[in-house]
């Protein structure tokens, strides 16, 4: 249990529930669902969002995905967020490492993870334990750590930082392209001399006592942490994945474990490889929500004709790399959802063979009938699914049941 005072709590989710309970219960939350007050089993009192009174509360601590412009956030005098609250709040805590990025956090942490689960590593954060749900006597902590997060962080700072390569995403949260990356690179600013942070090369950083290693492929990580990259078993993205999460393990125990990192297992619908009973490759890679990740899985899948799946709802980004780096490659797209016009659009713009297909079924409908064992059937849609689907989870879990069975 946390020994510390308990704090007016913003949104009634799964961060602030295990804060409560990690208190013992008792709090007080304001939440935007709530239409009336009430409590809960565990004696929290949960207002409507609208009753906070700043002058009556002296600290406060928000479940992550509240937006700077808020009027919880706006109003709040004395705003934590959960990483400032947990880590300011323990005499002893265990070597944290903050893993964050566009695309890849949730991999690589879960590859760090594994590759130092025997030394007692923990993971949490962002890819789904809350940090008071940790155990705070673990050696290790590693932190998938969103955006939304690091942007209400003030205090708490990691040991070691890794960033992913980042490309705009969330905007319509952070407001623009700029703030994204400053929130990407907040941990920095309280980090201490001797503590290492791994950074894509080509950001404006900000000052820092951190020990910064900026790297700009594969090839320098392999180079830098003295790394076989021939030896390992993922390539494209996950290849450099695997490589941060190997030189962490190598900068602090001096391993580098090709086993381990090889018997990783992927997560299902980021690019999940099957094969159909004429035996054509078909790729779920419905994990694929922005074009920075789409683009990692067309580079991947590069040296054959691909028939790419692609729309949905792209919150209005700009497309305009991903265009232009298919104009390199030999593919057709199949355009689905929301944004179908738009991408058509562009397909005639930027010279891309192009199939109006409207649904994931007609997509696999009209591949199924020009694939080749040559070819490579991919989803990746780069855009959110919640136009035609509850998740990306149900539209990779549709490609992978429909695409199995063609014969």
């Amino acid at each position: 249990m946390i020994e510390a005072q308990k704090p007016t709590l913003f949104g009634y989710g799964i961060t602030t529930k295990a804060i409560a309970n990690s208190l013992g219960g008792g709090c007080t939350f304001f939440d935007d669902k709530a239409t009336k007050a009430y409590y809960d089993d565990n004696n929290n009192h949960i207002l409507p969002s609208h009753l906070f009174d700043p002058d009556a509360s002296s600290l406060e601590v928000t479940t992550p995905s509240l937006r700077p412009s808020h009027p919880l956030i706006v109003s709040a005098k004395n705003l934590m967020s959960e990483y400032d609250y947990i880590l300011s709040n323990q005499k002893k805590l265990p070597l944290t490492i903050w893993i964050s990025g566009t695309n890849g956090k949730t991999t690589t942490t879960q590859m760090l993870t594994h590759l130092l689960e025997q030394k007692g590593a923990l993971s949490g954060g962002n890819i789904g334990t809350p940090l008071a749900d940790l155990d705070i006597n673990a050696p290790i902590w590693v932190l998938e750590s969103s955006s939304y997060t690091l942007h209400h962080t003030d205090i708490a700072s990691p040991n070691i930082y890794i960033l992913l390569p980042i490309t705009p995403d969330h905007l319509d949260w952070h407001g623009n392209a700029k703030n994204y990356e400053e929130d990407k690179l907040r941990p920095l600013l309280n980090m201490k001399e001797g503590e290492l942070a791994l950074v894509p090369k080509g950001l404006i950083l900000p000052q820092t006592n951190a020990f910064v290693v900026e790297y700009d492929s594969v090839e320098f990580l392999a180079e830098y942490f003295d790394i076989d990259a021939s030896k390992i078993d993922f390539t494209g993205a996950f290849l450099e994945d695997a490589l941060l999460a190997m030189a962490v393990s190598k900068v602090l125990f001096d391993e580098i474990d090709y086993s381990r990192i090889n018997s990783f297992v992927l997560d299902a619908h980021r690019q999940e490889e099957q094969y159909d009973k004429l035996g054509r490759l078909w790729v779920n890679d419905s994990k694929a929500t922005n074009i920075d990740a789409t683009i990692q899985a067309i580079k991947g899948y590069a040296k054959s004709p691909i028939h790419l799946i692609i729309g949905g709802d792209d919150k209005g980004v700009d497309l305009t790399p991903l265009f232009l780096l298919m104009q390199k490659y030999s593919i057709t797209i199949y355009t689905i959802g929301k944004n179908s016009s738009r991408l058509l659009e562009l397909a005639r713009e930027y010279n891309i063979a192009s199939v109006e297909s409207n649904t994931l079924e007609k997509a696999i409908e009209l591949i199924d009938q020009n694939l080749k064992t040559t070819d490579v059937a991919l989803l990746s849609p780069a855009a959110a699914s919640f136009d035609q689907f509850s998740s990306y989870k149900a539209r990779g879990e549709l490609f992978m049941k429909l695409s199995s069975g063609l014969s």
